[in-house]
Order: structure tokens, then C-alpha cells, then sequence
């Protein structure tokens, strides 16, 4: 690279040079470009001029823990379609032939409500990461075994960021992976309802880390059918 950049150097010099050799001005000209020119080509190797030794943490200023780009709502789509296509949802819809409509599902009640607590999700994923998380689906799958009279939604929710579309697709995939889960694990896949929240339903209305990983979350409602 350092050959690269003294050839461009060389390259500034002798074109402003062979417009007017004999001009003082030129040759500040020529300067100032190698200037630059060496600046670009030590910017795209990395080099900062304006970077400096930090005496503490308190200086450093950079990108926080919160910031990320989330995937483009096209490949939120496409990734893992093929595994979202291999479980089909449930025959029965919401409202028609004895199903209850997603309005007759409510919170379960207190004596059972430590069983369905909520399983959160890291930043941008629809997966479970935490061995606690992953306890909690059993306890959920041991309760609809004991009980198949009991229905199930599984409501996605997302923080604040990205877009409102985006969020809803990705709320989807996270309701979606927990039926996943459930059904992998030998609950019927006619028990289950998937719906997305995206962003519009936070749990917490603040903007810390906290607050936004409290709201990326599965949440469950139940419905005992007579």
C-alpha cells in the first residue's frame, strides 16, 4: 500500500507540474495534493489523523452497545423460510368450527402463571440463547401435555428500534420459533396460535439496554376449551 500511495503522490505531482512548471504557486499546489492524496490513501488503509491517546474510559466516545443495523426486511424474510414453510399452522381458524377468537385468550391465571412466564431474545434474533429461557419452554410443554383441553398464543415482541415493519417480521419469527419449540417437543400444532406485536406493545417505555431486552420477548395467553 505504501508503494500504491507514493505512486499516486508522484502521479498529483507531475500532472500539476506539466501544467506550469515554472509557477512558485504550482508547487505549493503539488504539495497540498500529495497531502491529500496521501490522507485518502492512508484513510483506506485504516489511518486516522485525528485520533489521540486516551487518558480513561470517560474519554472514549464510539458507538454504544445498543446501536446495530438490523437485516434488510428482504433477508428477515428469506432466512430460514424453508424451516417456517415445514410446520404448517394450525387447521383451525380463530373464531369459526368451536376455535376461540384471539380476544377469548387471556393472561394465565395466578395459580399457573409462574409456568408461562416470558422468554426474552438478544438483540436482532429469534432464538432462545439462555439455559433458563429454554427451562421455561419445558415447564410449558409439561402444563399443555397435562392439560390438552388448553390452547395457546404465542405473541413476538420487539424493542424500540428499526422499523415498524421490520419489527413486525421479526416479532413473527420469534412467535413463530417458540411453536416451533413446542411442537418439536410433542405438543399438538393445532393448540398453538403465532401472532407479532412488533414494537407497538413494549412491556417498559424506557430506552436503556435493560428496557429494550425486557421488551424483546414471547409472551403467552391461554384458552381452556370446555
Amino acid at each position: 500500500m505504501r508503494l500504491l500511495s507514493r505512486f499516486f503522490c508522484l502521479f498529483a505531482i507531475f500532472f500539476l507540474v506539466g501544467c506550469a512548471r515554472n509557477s512558485s504557486q504550482t508547487w505549493e499546489d503539488v504539495k497540498t495534493a500529495g497531502r491529500y492524496v496521501q490522507r485518502g490513501v492512508d484513510a483506506l488503509v485504516g489511518k486516522d489523523y485525528d485520533s489521540r491517546m486516551l487518558t480513561s474510559d470517560e474519554e472514549f466516545v464510539g458507538p454504544s452497545d445498543g446501536e446495530f443495523i438490523p437485516l434488510k426486511d428482504a433477508d428477515l424474510k428469506n432466512s430460514l423460510a424453508a424451516t417456517d414453510a415445514a410446520l404448517p399452522q394450525p387447521k383451525g381458524i380463530p373464531g369459526k368450527k368451536g376455535v376461540p377468537t384471539l380476544d377469548q385468550f387471556y393472561m394465565p391465571p395466578e395459580s399457573i402463571r409462574s409456568l408461562f412466564q416470558s422468554v426474552h431474545f438478544e438483540t436482532d434474533e429469534h432464538v432462545l440463547r439462555e439455559k433458563n429461557e429454554m427451562q421455561s419452554i419445558q415447564q410449558i410443554v409439561a402444563y399443555l401435555k397435562k392439560n390438552p383441553n388448553v390452547y395457546m398464543v404465542i405473541a413476538g415482541h420487539c424493542d424500540e428500534r428499526a422499523s415498524a415493519s421490520y419489527n413486525m417480521a421479526l416479532g413473527m419469527r420469534r412467535a413463530n420459533y417458540i411453536r416451533g419449540l413446542l411442537v418439536k417437543n410433542g405438543i399438538d400444532l393445532n393448540r398453538l396460535y403465532t401472532v407479532s406485536r412488533g414494537k407497538e406493545d413494549p412491556l417498559v417505555a424506557g430506552h436503556s439496554q435493560d428496557d429494550w431486552k425486557r421488551n424483546r420477548r414471547a409472551e403467552f395467553k391461554i384458552y381452556e376449551k370446555k
